[in-house]
């Protein structure tokens, strides 16, 4: 078979950097990004992130290839910020929107572990050793 080995996908080669940037030299404040080892799932929400800032004229992004694994971010911005600057920002707002709701997965899977640990202790004094009630 000619696929490539399963690893490639992810894993950026020695050499290469994971992000590269290029200025378009047509127009006033627009780049490309370069995501190596990256598919749709990174490159629809950074889309949507940039799309949520004022300054953010156009933002796009466009798989090359299937067999390449990268994608391609266009991103075009007024004069009163970057490129560069945008996807720091997205990138930025990314990171602290997946910390917050990992915090808030984290609550929550503590706060229903104590429930059932609650209601484990109260069905099991109030229905002793019953068969169809044990929840451990």
């Amino acid at each position: 078979m000619n696929a490539p080995d399963r690893y490639e996908r992810f894993v950026v080669p020695e050499g290469t950097k994971k992000v590269s940037y290029e200025r378009d030299t047509k127009i006033i404040n627009a780049a490309t990004f370069t995501i190596e080892r990256e598919d749709h799932t990174i490159g629809n929400i950074l889309r949507m992130q940039l799309h949520g800032d004022e300054n953010v004229l156009f933002a796009g992004y466009k798989l090359p290839h299937p067999l390449q694994y990268k994608i391609l971010v266009r991103i075009h911005t007024t004069s009163q910020s970057s490129p560069m600057q945008a996807y720091n920002q997205a990138i930025n707002d990314l990171d602290k929107e997946l910390d917050h709701l990992k915090s808030a997965f984290e609550v929550t899977f503590v706060f229903l572990h104590n429930l059932l640990v609650l209601l484990s202790v109260k069905f099991r004094l109030h229905w002793g050793n019953c068969f169809c009630i044990r929840l451990q």
